[in-house]
């Protein structure tokens, strides 16, 4: 890839009400919508010449991003199934303040309280290396091309560490990714 960029989906009604979504398909709020409209104005002002590709994950906080986007560039976002969310197991839909009482190892950085155990929770070894074949695919499949994708933010941190080659833990201790921060990695 020439040059690579993320952006983290707008808000969505889990994150309004500080709830875990994971793989949870919730949908964009009116704050998230206005967001993406934002970030698509953005794109395209500042970045729109750079970017050939749009993919992004199949959950609908991030397709609608990635949508809002593609119609401020020209570009129609393809839908890339292993950008999907880190699985939140059985923490799916707890509020955030009960992760202490719902993990027993947790690690507590930028902001954020990430757990690390859970029942049916992916692990952060297990999404650091997804995230890896991921990068290896969108470097081969768009060598040369400026791409953009819409994810979320556990996954997002792990392409993250691949791109500045720094540990999974390392790129969690990174500064937040906020709804619709764009990053170029």
């Amino acid at each position: 890839m020439k040059r690579l960029f993320l952006c983290r989906h707008g808000q969505d009604e889990d994150n309004a009400n500080k709830l875990l979504n994971g793989h949870r398909d919730t949908p964009l709020t009116e704050l998230g919508r206005s967001q993406a409209e934002a970030v698509a104005a953005k794109v395209a002002k500042e970045h729109g010449q750079d970017i050939d590709v749009i993919v992004c994950s199949p959950l609908q906080r991030a397709h609608n991003t990635a949508k809002a986007i593609g119609g401020a560039v020209g570009k129609e976002p393809t839908v890339m199934p292993e950008l999907v969310e880190r699985d939140f197991g059985a923490l799916s839909g707890q509020p955030l303040a009960d992760i202490p009482k719902l993990a027993t190892k947790t690690m507590e950085l930028s902001q954020v309280c990430y757990f690390l155990d859970g029942e049916g929770v992916e692990t952060f070894d297990a999404c650091h290396e997804r995230a890896a074949k991921v990068l290896a695919h969108l470097n081969e499949a768009y060598a040369g091309r400026g791409v953009l994708v819409v994810s979320h933010g556990d996954f997002g941190k792990m392409l993250l560490a691949h791109r500045r080659g720094i540990s999974w833990q390392d790129a969690l201790a990174t500064p937040f990714i906020g709804n619709t921060d764009l990053l170029e990695l």
